[in-house]
């Protein structure tokens, strides 16, 4: 007697997640992969074959463009002690966004 076992595996290719989350941890190399991250990010606005990374590009397009508008924001500023915190606060806020984000992408969970 033999016994045939179907796996039916729904393979989820989470590269493009992996390489947009690894540009945005290079934001102190004068932001260039966050901009690179971002015009990726929007280029791939239309596909929604893949609901977790589809999730993870909407995380990522909010955190990129939360990021840029608080370094704006810090610009603006014109105390330097004032301006300095908003720049503290979102390098501290980016980062934590960054690292929420890849690993529920490493565990496979919409974020």
């Amino acid at each position: 007697m033999t016994m045939t076992t179907t796996y039916a595996t729904k393979i989820e290719d989470r590269t493009l997640g992996h390489l947009l989350y690894a540009l945005m941890s290079g934001f102190p190399l004068l932001l260039l992969p966050v901009l690179l991250s971002l015009f990726i990010n929007f280029s791939q606005r239309q596909s929604h074959g893949n609901p977790l990374l589809a999730s993870h590009l909407r995380w990522q397009r909010h955190s990129n463009i939360a990021f840029l508008g608080l370094l704006v924001l810090g610009y603006c500023v014109p105390q330097t002690w004032l301006s300095l915190s908003i720049y503290f606060f979102g390098v501290i806020w980016f980062c934590n966004r960054i690292i929420r984000g890849w690993l529920s992408l490493l565990d496979g969970l919409e974020i």
